[in-house]
């Protein structure tokens, strides 16, 4: 194939859309350790308790979530195709779907959240410490919704600029408040774990304003709360989005149930297993914001009728991405001791996540190309396709092999995390396979 590695103007053009959304991606990672740190001083029972219901509200917000790829590929497509004035309708259809799906979402969660973290947390110390910071990060669902609808719409038209600034003035709040209410300071009550939770839900719609306000200012000419979706574009919308959200929630499902069964080995398992993917979630942020130029581009150049570029596209920044992806994991191939250290007091924790580290930055550039690859596809309007292939692998292959492997035969967190990079090669060679088949580029949205 013509074109593997990005110069000239295609890489002005990927580093133009891609830096600013790492960027933002970036600090929210970034100040997500600064929140796992600052937990870690009220001890192993509140970051693990952080832990699962962190990641239990990722489950449910995650039907919401799938919104912003399904806006950000609708508007890319419309940009690609020089339809300006309505530019902004997707985004509209987008706001609407998102508050319409977290009322019950909120209800269901919310009025549940002690049932569900008794079932998932066997330590009774843990339990209510898991369920004050539940609750409240669950009323911040609406908030989230509309920010990936928000952020999809400013992805979609090459303004990513107006994302990471905004996305670091949130997470920049996010801190302050979270800081504030978890010690006391400035005046404000000491909460411990929920000062934690009610921080982030604060940020989140601080960032809502933020967004909206922007869209008002800039973007009316657009169609931006103006422009009536039609029910053909919420239906549209909701065809596109949907499995991405089905993607998602069975994404935060199994995370979750990842959680739960490292919680079977241990509670000292679970609070380096939080560690551990929080770092990860670091480490891909170039990735996911390589992938999100991706779905831009692709979009943008099927809008334009060329296939073809959109195939080179999809090439040229999974390549970019794995190895950047690479370059960054070195430190944690090298000096494990030192990067767990930074979150984790006790030297027998240290020594449980050594190996896992490890086997994380090997695989990192692998895992990069699965996740560039699958944005690329959503782009591109595979939303079923990917969400088959990721579900298949995570709850048919390696959800059964972890458990197989860790409480039931028990080899512990390493064999687990083995698995778990399996998975991803798994994902990474499936979802390539599907990109130079191209089946892809006859698909309408």
């Amino acid at each position: 194939m013509k074109g593997y590695w990005p110069t000239g103007e295609r890489m002005r053009q990927i580093l133009t859309l891609a830096l600013p959304i790492i960027a933002g991606m970036t600090s929210q990672s970034l100040l997500n350790l600064v929140d796992a740190w600052m937990v870690g001083h009220l001890g192993a029972d509140a970051l693990a308790a952080v832990g699962m219901a962190s990641n239990t509200n990722y489950l449910a917000s995650a039907a919401v979530i799938g919104l912003g790829s399904g806006v950000q590929a609708m508007v890319a497509r419309r940009k690609g195709a020089n339809s300006v004035d309505d530019m902004a309708t997707p985004l509209n259809a987008g706001l609407l779907i998102a508050l319409v799906m977290a009322l019950p979402l909120f209800l269901l969660f919310f009025f549940g959240s002690h049932t569900f973290m008794s079932l998932l947390i066997d330590d009774e110390n843990v339990v209510p410490l898991a369920d004050d910071y539940f609750a409240v990060r669950v009323a911040g669902i609406f908030a989230l919704g509309m920010n990936f609808s928000f952020r999809g719409f400013w992805n979609g038209i090459n303004h990513s600029m107006v994302y990471m600034r905004t996305l670091i003035i949130m997470h920049v709040a996010n801190v302050v408040f979270s800081y504030g209410l978890i010690f006391g300071h400035w005046g404000l009550p000491e909460l411990g774990v929920f000062g934690a939770g009610l921080g982030t839900t604060l940020a989140l719609y601080l960032a809502s304003i933020l967004y909206f306000v922007q869209c008002w200012l800039k973007t009316r000419h657009h169609g931006f709360m103006i422009a009536r979706p039609s029910r053909e574009l919420l239906t549209s919308t909701l065809k596109l989005s949907l499995p991405n959200s089905i993607q998602q929630v069975f994404f935060a499902g199994g995370i979750t149930a990842l959680f739960w069964i490292i919680g079977q080995v241990g509670t000292a398992e679970l609070a380096v297993g939080h560690v551990l993917i929080t770092l990860i979630l670091f480490l891909i942020l170039p990735a996911m914001g390589l992938g999100m130029a991706a779905t831009s581009l692709v979009s943008q150049a099927l809008g334009r009728r060329e296939p073809e570029d959109a195939l080179r596209w999809g090439v040229n920044i999974t390549l970019l991405g794995m190895i950047m992806l690479w370059g960054i994991a070195m430190p944690l191939l090298l000096f494990p001791d030192w990067v767990l250290g930074l979150f984790l007091q006790e030297p027998e924790l240290i020594e449980l996540g050594r190996i896992p580290l490890r086997i994380t930055a090997i695989f990192i550039g692998i895992d990069a190309a699965g996740i560039i690859l699958t944005q690329a596809l959503l782009g591109a309007g595979a939303s079923k396709l990917v969400m088959k292939i990721s579900i298949s692998l995570q709850w048919g292959f390696f959800l059964p092999a972890a458990w197989l492997i860790g409480p039931a035969l028990g080899y512990g967190l390493t064999a687990i995390w083995a698995f778990q990079m399996l998975q991803r090669l798994l994902l990474a060679l499936t979802m390539a396979y599907h990109w130079r088949a191209r089946q892809w580029a006859t698909i309408h949205i």
